[in-house]
């Protein structure tokens, strides 16, 4: 018989020490690595909760980044606005406060600051956060504003500010300098009458009051809308008044006060009354029909020449726009226009327009209905017996205008803050006809969109503003679309978590400072002209007041809170992933790290076996027959 020799490497205590070792080289491994495993495999049952944390982390990293990305462009774009604010403070310190001395080129110091300040404020404007243009809104690849010479000066091809202010100002003026009014005198009759219905230009007599004893004053009324003063051969007392109120281009309005004196020489602001012998009357009604006509001149020289510039920032910067109706009369007196308490519908010869609106007539404003009932109307809906200023306000509050729309002899102005918005038509045949009769004889009415230019030539003569887009610097050229500002760029800082922090330079805040500016420094007059201190005085009022924040309307301040909120939410955002940063990481670790500690007592205790396990297979192998029987 044979007996066959222990094979070491086949045997099962052979295998347990193989086993042994195996773990005390990955326990090494741990020990050198901190991790349980260097695959998936080797990790255990709560990998799966480390896999799943991983991604979490993984998504906070990207969110960090970006929410660093956002706020180097929120920080620039608050250090642009704070500028802003600077540029505001000392342009409107400057118009409220220096000297109207005039230099060579008809401006102030104050005017040339504000230029150098315009082309300061361009410049911050167009400020940029590696290739993005921050205030350029989607567009943020495209430059933000036109070049500051080029909106003042012009191109080769397109006209700049300077030049819709100069054809403005001769549009509203008019040939005879009297603000587009025409006076005469006729049989002691003096009267007073604006050139045009429905020319947007010049002076626009608003209202009329009267003191003079014995005289007849007849208006404002009649399309165009006149007045006359009748002294009807009777001498007024020291005393009585004249009063003639106007409304400038600007929306601003002005009086014009004459007093009757007897005083030598003529008071400033009076008039004669003669003291001939006997009493001539007709002498006295001459001397007023002079005292008009000087006063006239005088406020369309100055208030007029500054309004008029204010109201040719808008027609180049401003969005908002308006769509004018041809003038129309009422049923009550043929010659007599409309008004704001004209009737939409009613039977001659009611003070109503013909024809008027039925019950079941619609209109379409902006997409939202407007609907005609005989009586009980509520929401959006009118009674056909309303007046044409109801309907006007309810068009205003659907269109969100910030400028009321207006009724003038008998022409009226649908005004809105978007031009390009603007759509008012007849859903029925009725409401088209109505509409007719308020004088917009096209349907949809629009807005015509700006830079809006004088429309015909000589523009003394005008009675017209026209789209002059295609011959006119644009000034913004990033994005215009609809939509809020804020909304043209969004982040995502976190799962369920956006901010907003976009900006456009057309935003009214900016738009209207950067308007008031332009106007202000660009502006100029006669170093001599005898109006020209007056000139600039009214338009010193007017930029200070331009530049001063009234309550409802944006404010630069209001943007930079906006984007503060945007990087508050971020600061709540990033808290939030730190805690939960940590809490995963935790996850992680629990799940795939190795405690050392640990490790080192397995091993000590592996060390302990194997050499257990080489004395037992030492003996083994010294067994022989000899020693075994």
């Amino acid at each position: 018989m044979s007996i066959s020799s222990i094979n070491y490497s086949s045997s099962i205590l052979g295998a347990q020490i193989r086993n042994i070792n195996q773990q005390l080289t990955d326990l090494s491994t741990q020990l050198s690595t901190g991790k349980l495993s260097q695959n998936y495999s080797g990790m255990g049952t709560n990998e799966g909760f480390a896999i799943a944390s991983r991604s979490q982390l993984s998504n906070i990293a990207a969110y960090t980044d970006t929410m660093t990305n956002v706020n180097v462009n929120i920080n620039l774009a608050n250090t642009a606005l704070q500028s802003l604010t600077t540029i505001r403070s000392t342009v409107q310190t400057g118009s409220a406060t220096s000297s109207q001395d005039l230099n060579v080129n008809g401006q102030t110091v104050a005017q040339n600051t504000a230029a150098a300040q315009f082309g300061s404020m361009v410049g911050v404007l167009n400020t940029q956060a590696g290739n993005r243009y921050l205030f350029s809104g989607t567009a943020y690849n495209t430059q933000s504003v036109a070049n500051a010479g080029d909106i003042i000066n012009g191109t080769t091809t397109q006209a700049g500010f300077k030049t819709v202010m100069a054809e403005r100002q001769a549009a509203d003026l008019g040939a005879n300098g009297m603000g587009r009014l025409v006076q005469s005198q006729t049989a002691g009759v003096i009267n007073v009458a604006e050139d045009s219905a429905t020319s947007p230009f010049g002076l626009k007599i608003a209202a009329v009051s009267s003191t003079l004893t014995g005289a007849t004053v007849t208006g404002p009324s009649g399309s165009p809308v006149s007045f006359s003063v009748n002294l009807n051969g009777v001498n007024p007392k020291d005393g009585d008044k004249l009063s003639v109120q106007f409304t400038l281009p600007d929306g601003s309005t002005e009086q014009i006060d004459l007093t009757a004196s007897s005083a030598t020489p003529t008071p400033v602001g009076s008039f004669a009354i003669d003291a001939s012998t006997p009493v001539n009357p007709a002498n006295t009604a001459t001397n007023l029909n002079t005292a008009l006509n000087t006063a006239i001149t005088k406020l369309a020289n100055t208030s007029l020449v500054a309004a008029s510039a204010v109201a040719a920032g808008d027609n180049f910067f401003n969005t908002d726009s308006s769509a004018i109706g041809a003038a129309k009369t009422n049923q009550a007196t043929p010659s007599a226009p409309i008004s704001g308490t004209t009737a939409l519908s009613g039977t001659a010869p009611s003070d109503s327009i013909s024809p008027g609106f039925s019950a079941g007539d619609t209109l379409t404003v902006n997409g939202t209905t407007l609907s005609f009932v005989a009586s009980g109307a509520t929401g959006n809906q009118l009674n056909v017996t309303d007046s044409i200023q109801t309907l006007m306000s309810k068009i205003d509050s659907i269109t969100g205008t910030s400028k009321p729309s207006t009724i003038h002899g008998g022409s009226i102005t649908i005004n809105t803050d978007d031009a390009a918005s603007l759509s008012i038509s007849g859903s029925t045949p009725g409401a088209t006809a109505a509409l007719g009769a308020l004088g917009f004889s096209s349907s949809p009415i629009t807005a015509t969109q700006p830079p809006l230019r004088v429309g015909s030539t000589p523009a003394s003569s005008a009675t017209t503003l026209v789209n002059g887009s295609a011959n006119t610097v644009k000034w913004y050229t990033g994005n215009d679309g609809p939509g809020s500002p804020r909304s043209t760029a969004v982040a995502r800082v976190d799962d369920s978590v956006t901010v907003q922090y976009g900006a456009q330079a057309d935003e009214d805040a900016i738009r209207s400072q950067l308007q008031a500016i332009a106007v202000y420094g660009t502006f100029s007059t006669s170093p001599t002209g005898q109006y020209s201190g007056a000139q600039v005085a009214a338009l010193s009022l007017r930029t200070t007041q331009a530049l001063t924040p009234q309550p409802g309307q944006q404010k630069i301040e209001d943007i930079q809170t906006d984007i503060a909120m945007a990087q508050n939410t971020m600061k709540d955002a990033s808290t939030r992933q730190t805690q939960a940063k940590a809490q995963l990481q935790t996850i992680v670790d629990q799940a795939e790290s190795a405690s050392p500690d640990q490790v080192a007592s397995e091993i000590l205790s592996l060390q302990n076996a194997l050499q257990a396990s080489y004395q037992t297979t030492a003996n083994l192998a010294q067994l022989s027959l000899v020693k075994y029987l």
